[in-house]
């Protein structure tokens, strides 16, 4: 596949001919890279492909996808760049790929939580979901971007209760907007710094389990 964008692919290891799979794409946090998200998703691979993609821009030993002005202000024409780098990867993976468009999610954190947000405003349902961890949704997206119906989209975020890099009252924020656009949204806070606990982890996979049809263990658990 030709693309700004190194990635890593994990496909389910008894693929049936034929078949189309939900995907989960991942986006990592500012100076990490393609392979740090997918721990978290790793339990999904037997059923979905998981594809995590790193940022363009080097960053110390990691990556990021856009650069700042300062800490809550991505430089707008990066920003924007990214946004649409990211919308033709996705559709380039789901070509190139058996991914069932029908059933894509973007995962994010941090910076990547903030571009997994921007890219449900603004594809819309040409996403299934979408799930936000520890971030927000610019100001310039909110009042310039060209924003999509959300009614169809599932959307889960969750905030750090203590986060030190996003103050919990961002993630009051996100939430209050997203209630507004997002009729699909569940929003939680775990007593966390700016990170995700296993209790945050476990929920994702129970709701992307639920949300994408896949099945669960006992009690409803993630496999």
């Amino acid at each position: 596949m030709n693309s700004l964008y190194h990635y890593d692919i994990h496909l389910p290891a008894n693929m049936e001919q034929g078949r189309k799979y939900p995907v989960v794409f991942t986006l990592h946090g500012k100076g990490s890279n393609e392979k740090n998200m997918f721990g978290l998703v790793s339990p999904l691979s037997e059923q979905a492909i998981i594809i995590g993609i790193r940022g363009n821009l080097p960053l110390g030993a990691g990556y990021q996808y856009y650069e700042l002005v300062s800490l809550g202000n991505p430089v707008r024409s990066v920003f924007d760049d990214s946004v649409k780098g990211l919308r033709a990867f996705i559709d380039d993976a789901t070509e190139q790929y058996p991914i069932d468009p029908e059933k894509r999610y973007v995962l994010g954190f941090s910076q990547g939580a903030i571009l997994a947000m921007t890219l449900a405003l603004t594809m819309g349902d040409a996403l299934k979901g979408i799930v936000a961890l520890n971030g927000y949704v610019p100001g310039f997206v909110k009042e310039e971007y060209p924003l999509r119906n959300l009614d169809k989209v599932s959307v889960f975020a969750s905030h750090g209760e203590f986060d030190s890099v996003f103050p919990i009252r961002i993630g009051h924020e996100t939430k209050a907007y997203l209630e507004e656009r997002a009729p699909l949204l569940t929003f939680k806070v775990y007593p966390a710094d700016h990170g995700v606990t296993e209790e945050n982890a476990r929920d994702v996979l129970n709701w992307i389990r639920r949300d994408a049809g896949l099945d669960l263990g006992e009690e409803g658990e993630a496999r």
